[in-house]
């Protein structure tokens, strides 16, 4: 007997900003693996009786590893249970989800995937700004800051990240972001180039820090918070105010 996966995007962390799907599938879920930012509020949303179990992982702090998840996933599903992987903002966007499908897929276990506001849209939002704009800002690109070790990813297409007609969002990007903004400025980029630093995005302790890429460097360098934060920078973020 098999159950059935339902892989949630639960946003930034608002619980406000929860699709009615999902909390739909919240409240019939019999187990429900979240993480750290899928916590507090929103799981309020679960059955009485419900499995609730932490899987989060979190930059230089001790996490369940990968296939320890994947494998608690499969296992609850075994048993003929709804599951609900609670995955903090969309999941198919650096959320380790096709890691997760391969298993389910692998042990016959049917899944959905219901989809989540993004920390990059809702980073946008907070600070009052658009992501894309007619005439200078037409094209939207995504990056990590870190690859599995923790280091800037190897292989990255500089010239197109320093490309100053976009808009580009480093996700997990506060160890990292020295290292990648000086192959931005050796690719052309301006040093000056508006930046945006968002941390604890839709949580109460929000932080928006409005500077350029060479402002953020001295920024980072000089005092990192471990608050979760993603980078915006481009053509975009020179208007907010």
């Amino acid at each position: 007997m098999s159950g059935f996966v339902s892989f949630i995007g639960s946003g930034p962390g608002d619980p406000e900003l929860l699709t009615l799907k999902a909390v739909a599938r919240l409240k019939v879920a019999e187990a429900v693996l979240f993480d750290d930012l899928s916590a507090g509020a929103m799981l309020g949303h679960t059955a009485p009786g419900a499995d609730l179990v932490a899987v989060g992982k979190r930059a230089g702090r001790p996490s369940p590893k990968q296939d320890h998840v994947s494998r608690l996933l499969v296992d609850y599903a075994k048993t003929g249970v709804r599951v609900v992987r609670l995955k903090s903002g969309d999941p198919g966007i650096f959320g380790r989800l096709e890691e997760e499908i391969t298993a389910c897929r692998a042990a016959g276990i049917g899944f959905e995937i219901i989809p989540g506001v993004s920390s990059a849209s809702a980073a946008a939002a907070a600070a009052c700004i658009p992501l894309t704009r007619r005439l200078c800002a037409r094209r939207v690109q995504y990056v990590t800051g870190h690859d599995i070790r923790g280091a800037l990813p190897e292989g990255l297409h500089m010239a197109a990240l320093a490309d100053p007609d976009a808009t580009t969002v480093v996700f997990m990007p506060k160890r990292t972001f020295g290292e990648l903004a000086q192959g931005l400025l050796d690719a052309g980029l301006p040093p000056d180039t508006p930046a945006l630093l968002a941390e604890n995005v839709s949580h109460p302790d929000q932080r928006l820090t409005r500077s350029t890429v060479a402002g953020l460097v001295t920024l980072l360098s000089a005092s990192a918070s471990a608050a979760p934060a993603l980078i915006l920078y481009g053509p975009l973020a020179e208007d907010a105010g």
